[in-house]
């Protein structure tokens, strides 16, 4: 869970990515070009990606980009 200025931002990253061909962390980041590491912070809600990041795992995972990230309340 990623807190800006007061907005929580949230993810289902791992649940697609896992559903949709069940790549590895790895993998799957070596696909939209970061590294392991930095998709685990995406995936843990530690990291908040660029909205650039955001639709390129959108876009490869074939998942509206409000399906895979949220703002909660």
């Amino acid at each position: 869970m990623v807190e800006l200025r007061g907005i929580t931002v949230k993810n289902k990253v791992k649940i697609v990515r896992i559903e949709k061909g069940g790549l590895t962390q790895s993998e799957f980041a070596k696909k939209v070009g970061v590294t392991r590491q930095t998709m685990n912070l995406i995936e843990a809600q530690k990291y908040n990606p660029t909205i650039q990041l955001c639709l390129q795992i959108s876009k490869y995972l074939d998942t509206s980009l409000d399906e895979l990230f949220w703002i909660e309340n």
